[in-house]
C-alpha cells in the first residue's frame, strides 16, 4: 500500500503590492525545515513551521495591520480541511487561506473584491497608509479612527474653511487622510484646513469615537 503524503495549499495576500501568494505545502517538507512563502515583489513573506507537538505555526503578513499575525493550528485542521480561513484579529478580512487548491483560489478572488470595496469606501487608492514608516502602536486605534472619519464624512459632519455658496449653504470640502508621526491628519484639499487626531492611545481614539462632528482649522 502506498501512503498518500499530506499536502495542502496555503495562500496570503501581500500587504505591499496586493498580489495573492500561493504555494503547496507538504508535511514532509515541514518536518525538515521552516517553509517561507515570499511575494515576488520582495516586500513580504509568510512562514509555516511544524512544531514537535504536531501543531502548525503560521506567521502571516496582514493587509491592514502594520505587523504580521501569528496563528497556531493543529496539523489535522491544517492538512485535512478543504478550506480553512484565518482572519485578521482586528477585522473580518481573511488574511490566510489553506485547503484544496481551487477553493483557495476562489477565496483569494473573493477577498480581493472585498478589499477593493474597502478601499473605495474609505477613499483610499491603496493600503500604504497602513504600512508606512510611521505606524500606530495598536491596529485597533487605526481601525476606530478611520471608521469614525468615514462615518462623519458620509453624514456631512466634517467642516472646514470652504466658503458658503450664494444660498448660504456650506460647500462640501474634499477630504484626505494622512498618517503623521503625531497622529492621523485629516485635511481639505480645497481650502487647506486640517486637524490631527492623536493616535497614541485607545483612550484618545475612544474619545474621538464619541464625537458627533469634526472641524478642520
Amino acid at each position: 500500500m502506498v501512503l498518500e503524503p499530506k499536502q495542502t495549499t496555503v495562500a496570503y495576500r501581500c500587504p505591499h503590492c496586493g498580489a495573492g501568494v500561493m504555494s503547496a505545502v507538504g508535511l514532509f517538507a515541514l518536518n525538515a525545515d521552516m517553509i517561507k512563502l515570499k511575494c515576488t515583489c520582495g516586500h513580504s513573506e509568510m512562514s509555516v513551521v511544524y512544531s514537535k507537538d504536531g501543531k502548525v505555526r503560521l506567521t502571516v503578513p496582514c493587509i491592514l495591520c502594520p505587523n504580521p499575525h501569528t496563528f497556531t493550528v493543529s496539523s489535522s485542521v491544517f492538512f485535512k480541511n478543504d478550506l480553512f480561513l484565518l482572519p485578521c484579529p482586528y477585522s473580518d478580512i481573511n488574511i490566510c487561506i489553506t485547503g484544496e487548491q481551487n477553493k483557495v483560489k476562489a477565496e483569494l478572488a473573493r477577498t480581493e473584491l472585498q478589499l477593493l470595496d474597502l478601499l473605495e469606501e474609505n477613499g483610499l487608492e491603496n493600503f500604504d497608509i497602513f504600512h508606512g514608516e510611521q505606524t500606530l502602536t495598536d491596529p485597533q486605534i487605526l481601525d476606530i479612527i478611520l471608521f469614525v472619519i468615514n462615518d462623519l464624512d458620509a453624514e456631512g459632519k466634517i467642516y472646514c474653511k470652504c466658503k458658503q455658496n450664494k444660498k448660504g449653504e456650506h460647500e462640501e470640502g474634499n477630504y484626505d487622510v494622512e498618517m503623521m508621526p503625531e497622529g492621523i491628519k485629516v485635511s481639505c484639499t480645497k481650502c487647506g484646513a486640517h486637524k490631527i487626531i492623536p493616535s497614541n492611545s485607545l483612550i484618545n481614539a475612544h474619545d474621538f469615537l464619541n464625537s458627533d462632528s469634526l472641524t478642520l482649522e
